[in-house]
C-alpha cells in the first residue's frame, strides 16, 4: 500500500511539472503564403505569445479574434505580446483563410494546421482554444471557448506574465 501511495504521489508530481514545462511541439504547419514552418520555433524576444486556434466557420472564434483585434495594437505597445492565430480549416477550406483574414483586417501572424496535427498534439478539442506562452515559450495558461469579456481576462494574464507574477 505504501508503494502504491508513493507511486501515485510521484506520478502526480510529474504531471504537474510536465504541464509547467509544456511547450509547443515540433510540428510543421504552413503560413498564408504556403511556407512550411516548425511550430516549436515560435518566439517573441522573451515576451509572451498568445496562440489562438480558430476556423473561418467558427463564429465564436471570429468574435474573439475581432474583440482582441480592437485592442491588439495597445496590447503590443504596452506588453510586447504577439498573437499567432492557427486556422484548423482543412485543405478544402484553407484557400478561404487568407482572403478571410484580409477582410477582417487582422494583423496577427496566421498559420494553417490543415491536417490538425498541431491541434491534436495540444489536445485542442473545441475552438476557440487559446494558449498563453511565457517568454521561454512554455505554455502557462489555456482557455477554451469565448464569451464577451474573455479578452480582458486574457490581457490580465499577459500583464501578470510581464510583471513576473505567477499564473494559476
Amino acid at each position: 500500500m505504501k508503494n502504491l501511495s508513493y507511486i501515485l504521489l510521484l506520478s502526480l508530481g510529474f504531471s504537474f511539472s510536465s504541464f509547467a514545462q509544456k511547450k509547443v511541439p515540433a510540428i510543421k504547419i504552413k503560413d498564408l503564403k504556403g511556407n512550411v514552418v516548425d511550430a516549436s520555433t515560435f518566439e517573441n524576444d522573451g515576451k509572451p505569445i498568445i496562440i489562438s486556434f480558430w476556423a473561418t466557420w467558427c463564429k465564436p472564434c471570429v468574435r474573439e479574434l475581432n474583440a482582441i483585434n480592437d485592442q491588439y495594437a495597445d496590447w503590443v505597445d504596452e506588453t510586447g505580446v504577439k498573437l499567432i492565430a492557427i486556422s484548423i480549416d482543412d485543405s478544402r477550406l484553407s484557400s478561404k483563410v487568407r482572403p478571410f483574414v484580409s477582410s477582417q483586417g487582422w494583423e496577427y501572424d496566421v498559420y494553417l494546421d490543415e491536417n490538425s496535427e498541431l491541434r491534436r498534439s495540444l489536445n485542442v478539442n473545441n475552438i476557440p482554444h487559446t494558449f498563453l506562452l511565457n517568454g521561454k515559450g512554455e505554455i502557462v495558461w489555456e482557455h477554451n471557448g469565448y464569451f464577451p469579456g474573455d479578452e480582458d481576462h486574457l490581457y490580465e494574464m499577459v500583464e501578470k506574465l510581464i510583471n513576473g507574477e505567477t499564473i494559476e
